[in-house]
């Protein structure tokens, strides 16, 4: 894989069931950038290792008077150096395209789950979590995977030169074969202490992210309180606590590194102890002496890579745990390839309907749903789009459930707008770039959604934007108030123009008047296609064909607006926010009317209302 040929058309299934198995399958589709970064990687060093035998060749043919060896150490020199230049620059390159490449299938596999979850991602999974996984996570991912091949490379190449000192020179052979074992295990019993501070370090560090980005997402709000200095406190006391996490942590990795320079200085003292005392006997020569000393010297850059394999294994181990928890959430009922071949392979249309709370959305028409718990609703709107709670039952559209259905195609029959829509930085051209089904028009959509004043902001907020499409939106739309937000978002889901539409509290942040308008606009453009509204404000309710009051989990009451607010207390209560007296009175009232009605007698409201219509005759 190269990176020109990026993205995967396919980043495969990956095995999550923790993070070394996630890493061990990383590897594994990888196998051909490996073996050319192992390659590259023992070309490179095995050419940096036998600079010490070409030099010792050189300095005995100098003590000996030989010209001819001098000249063919020389020309191996030449060679040597070729092979490092060489292999070090395409190990680079190799090793380069594993990182990426190994970060990118990651990228594409998260990317791809959250596409799957949708809004249930967050809900599992702390947004700061999310987050840490999709950025800092996904490189120290492909750190690990990059560096494995280097470290192999390194450990072949330390067993043959060691093998080799053996066979040119025995005596100081065998001293460095025993000591460079040592020096590479040496920090293990230090490694689980490191890789401890460090999953604290990014533990610390996800939370402080996590807060980092509920501050900024609620900045306006706390400005409104007064509660930035509150939050900025709070943040800079988590930002703190990375601190000293990560510096205890350096601690530990600098007392690790330090290590491995103090032994193999100790190695290289030995050894030359060791020489000088054969080189008296005359047991060594000076030349087999330098080769001996070079080669120490020059060991200690391969045995770096055990130090570098050691802490990106900790680094990454924690990192592909979350990865994989995060890549192991599924679908509350997930949907298998017999029950997908069994749908009909148009587009399901017909009612929507949810066994588990008996809601039912007949087709091309304007359902209203009233819900007294804000997050049942949201709860049950996310069941409208084809997830399912866990263990729950899936929601039918036309008869055919919808987590049965292949997820493009669930996702292009029901459009779910949460009570809090996400805008992307970008245009607004590019805000209504979503796949449609081409019968609506963006300026109908947003005349419908009543954001010509939007627009007007758009503008006028812009440098260069004379037209309205092309003015720029923020990220997540913060210099947009909350109000002109919902109307993009809801301007954007009509201009889609799905199947079925669930809108949860679309206009919650609108003005009456305007939302009367939105109420409005939304009937005559959604005439005809299947549209379900969770709202408690009477100006929707009132225009919608069907009113549902779900309550305790379950349709309670089915009517049209007026008819609800009369006959149905609990839905009253809701709609109209009234008190436990305000209820109780107005119940009394109308068990009133009720008996006077029974009775024959009218009612006083009646005799009222008689009397305001002969007024208004005469």
């Amino acid at each position: 894989m190269q990176i020109q040929d990026l993205p995967y058309a396919d980043p495969g299934v990956p095995d999550a069931r923790s993070g070394p198995r996630f890493l061990w399958w990383l590897f594994r589709n990888q196998l051909g950038g490996q073996f050319k970064s192992l390659a590259w990687g023992l070309l490179h060093f095995l050419s940096v290792s036998a600079l010490p035998f070409c030099v010792g060749v050189a300095v005995q043919a100098v003590v000996d008077h030989s010209g001819r060896r001098l000249a063919l150490a020389g020309g191996l020199l030449a060679l040597c150096c070729v092979g490092n230049a060489v292999g070090d620059t395409f190990l680079h390159r190799t090793a380069v395209t594993n990182w990426i490449t190994a970060a990118a299938r990651v990228q594409q596999l998260l990317a791809r789950k959250a596409a799957n979850l949708g809004s249930a991602l967050t809900r599992r999974v702390a947004a700061g979590e999310v987050v840490a996984v999709s950025t800092g996570d996904v490189e120290k991912i492909g750190w690990f995977v990059e560096a494995w091949s280097r470290f192999t490379a390194a450990a072949v190449t330390i067993v043959v030169v060691c093998v080799g000192l053996v066979v040119y020179q025995p005596a100081l052979g065998v001293v460095v074969a025993v000591g460079l074992p040592v020096l590479a295990l040496s920090v293990l019993p230090l490694l689980p202490r490191a890789t401890r501070r460090a999953d604290f370090q990014r533990e610390k560090a996800g939370r402080a992210t996590e807060l980092a980005s509920d501050t900024v997402a609620g900045l306006r709000v706390l400005r409104g309180i007064g509660g930035e200095e509150l939050f900025l406190d709070r943040y800079r006391r988590a930002s703190q606590e990375v601190r000293h996490a990560a510096v205890r942590s350096a601690r530990m990795w600098s007392l690790i590194a330090a290590i491995q320079v103090l032994l193999p200085g100790l190695l290289l003292i030995a050894v030359v102890w060791y020489g000088v005392h054969l080189a008296r006997q005359g047991r060594v020569e000076i030349g087999e002496l330098v080769a001996v000393y070079s080669s120490v010297m020059i060991l200690t850059y391969p045995l770096r890579h055990f130090e570098e394999i050691a802490m990106a294994y900790s680094f990454s181990r924690p990192s592909a745990g979350r990865a994989a928890r995060v890549l192991s959430l599924e679908r509350a009922t997930p949907s298998d390839g017999a029950a997908a071949a069994e749908v009909p392979g148009d587009m399901p249309s017909g009612d929507l309907y949810d066994p588990a709370t008996g809601l039912l959305a007949p087709s091309g028409r304007l359902t209203a749903v009233v819900c007294g718990d804000p997050d049942a609703a949201g709860l049950l709107a996310e069941r409208l789009g084809g997830h399912p709670s866990e263990g729950g039952v899936s929601v039918l559209l036309g008869g055919v459930p919808l987590d049965e259905l292949p997820l493009d195609s669930a996702r292009t029959a029901v459009l779910v707008q949460d009570k809090d829509p996400v805008l992307l930085s970008g245009s607004l051209r590019e805000l209504l770039d979503v796949p449609a089904s081409g019968d609506v028009g963006a300026v109908e959509a947003l005349a419908a959604a009543q954001c010509a004043d939007v627009l007007a902001a758009l503008v006028q907020g812009s440098l260069d934007a004379e037209d309205p499409m092309d003015a720029r939106i923020t990220e997540r739309g913060r210099s947009l108030s909350g109000g002109q937000r919902q109307r993009l978002a809801l301007a954007r889901s009509l201009f889609t123009d799905p199947e079925v539409l669930v809108l949860d509290e679309p206009t919650s942040a609108v003005d009456s008047h305007t939302e009367a308008r939105i109420a409005d606009g939304v009937r005559d453009l959604r005439s005809g296609r299947t549209t379900v509204v969770f709202t408690s404000s009477p100006l929707l309710l009132d225009r919608a064909d069907r009113v549902v009051l779900v309550h305790d989990g379950e349709v309670a009451a089915v009517g049209v607006h007026r008819e609800l607010v009369h006959k149905e207390p609990r839905y009253r209560a809701v709609v109209t926010r009234e008190t436990d007296d305000e209820a109780a009175l107005n119940d009394a009232r109308h068990e009133n009317h009720v008996r006077h009605e029974k009775d024959g007698v009218p009612h006083e409201h009646d005799v009222l209302h008689a009397l305001e219509e002969i007024e208004e005759s005469a």
